[in-house]
């Protein structure tokens, strides 16, 4: 190859791939006909092939036998993410699984651009983890060693905010001063910026872990959770008064990068114990309906689609016949606003603080530029109009801006 450095957005929900060539940004066909893949993958029972992105999940949507997983982002940094857990057949870890991922993402980039590429710019949040430097720096070196050990030998990263500024280069922002907000799968992150002549200049980077995996896991508890026994009772095996319902099983099972470590033995035991011991036994079946068929997922996609239709409209539902024929949960705007309202209030205060970080008052902020595929809820741009009055609201490329960023940044190594 021409030493040119491969532009990987590997995200929480979606991963893209680009170079610039010719001064133009040339995206990658990860996918057949798609420029983004989800970032998930999926091992068939029969310890056939591993499927990555869209093939994953349609693997999963037809019913067919094995183990998904998506939002193994999430887990960079943590014990969880270095632990052997039989997966496909044999035991292996989820850093095997993120590099076998980028094996694929970095095959799929030389068969297009015709040579092999061992340099690489990743995109990676501000902060991995929110107010734990060791954590974060670990996770960074837990990616770093999924692309060595991918093939890449010059690896480098850039938040992915001021990635997103590198994209907003081309349009006419000359002495503007504008605030990047980019709410992916797993992390939402700030970048406050000033356009010159020499380009960008990043006066500020922020960021905190929460996104769209979160909105989901919130909704999930607000409105799925109880039709599955959370927030109930349990009777005492012996004399009077009852016990709450243990919390812990239903915040896993409504967290995208857990569902998948469920499914065990000894988890459909202690379900079956609740089972026998619960004030309401209808809704207990229900989870171990889902933990014995392995629904995890299916009912997060569901909630997923239930968030966006709410997104849009007075009401909508979370179809789960999937559990249980005829089985919905209904979500409107309020009862949405109301289970995101901790994730709101979080939003609003990373926000402000990312424009004080710069040494800005909202009414310097020009521009504000909306990224990232949660950005597209209405909560998001209510926050963001309401600290920055004055300032207009764009929404950049939702699933490519930060991969356009760096491939523009990388054609300045």
């Amino acid at each position: 190859m021409d030493g040119r450095v491969l532009a990987v957005d590997f995200g929480t929900s979606n991963s893209a791939a680009a170079v610039v060539e010719a001064g133009s940004i040339r995206r990658i066909a990860v996918e057949d006909g798609a420029e983004t893949l989800p970032t998930a993958v999926f091992f068939p029972a029969d310890e056939g092939t591993m499927l990555i992105g869209q093939a994953a999940a349609e693997a999963l949507i037809s019913g067919e036998e094995g183990r998904y997983m998506r939002a193994l982002k999430s887990v960079l940094g943590t014990t969880l993410f270095h632990e052997r857990r039989l997966i496909g057949g044999r035991r292996r870890t989820l850093a095997d699984i993120v590099t076998a991922f980028l094996i694929r993402v970095k095959a799929r980039s030389e068969a297009e651009l015709g040579g092999k590429v061992s340099r690489v710019l990743s995109g990676r949040p501000v902060h991995f983890h929110d107010g734990d430097p060791a954590r974060d720096a670990q996770a960074e070196a837990d990616l770093r060693g999924c692309y060595e050990a991918a093939g890449f030998t010059d690896i480098r990263f850039l938040p992915e905010p001021e990635a997103a500024a590198w994209a907003s280069m081309g349009r006419d922002r000359s002495g503007e001063t504008g605030l990047i907000v980019d709410i992916g799968g797993g992390t939402t992150d700030f970048t406050v910026f000033r356009q010159g002549g020499n380009g960008v200049e990043v006066l500020a980077s922020h960021g905190i872990r929460l996104g769209g995996t979160d909105f989901d896991a919130a909704l999930s508890l607000a409105h799925v959770m109880p039709l599955l026994g959370q927030g109930g009772q349990l009777r005492r095996d012996m004399g009077a008064g009852l016990l709450p319902m243990p919390a812990g099983i239903f915040v896993e099972l409504a967290t995208w990068a857990k569902i998948p470590f469920l499914y065990t033995p000894e988890t459909r035991r202690m379900v079956a114990g609740m089972l026998r011991q619960a004030v309401e036994p209808q809704k207990l079946r229900r989870l171990a309906e889902v933990l014995e068929s392995e629904l995890g997922h299916e009912m997060a996609f569901a909630v997923e689609r239930g968030k966006i239709a709410a997104n849009g409209a007075e009401q909508a539902e979370i179809a789960l016949g999937v559990v249980e024929k005829g089985l919905v949960a209904e979500i409107t705007r309020s009862s949405m606003d109301a289970a995101l309202a901790a994730q709101r209030s979080a939003l609003e205060t990373s926000a402000a603080e990312s424009l004080t970080i710069a040494g800005l008052r909202p009414g310097q902020i020009s521009a504000v530029v909306l990224v990232g595929g949660s950005s597209l809820m209405g909560m998001v741009d209510d926050v963001v109009r309401a600290l920055c009055p004055d300032a207009r609201v764009e929404r950049a490329a939702a699933f490519t801006a930060v991969v356009d960023g760096l491939a523009l940044a990388a054609a300045e190594l």
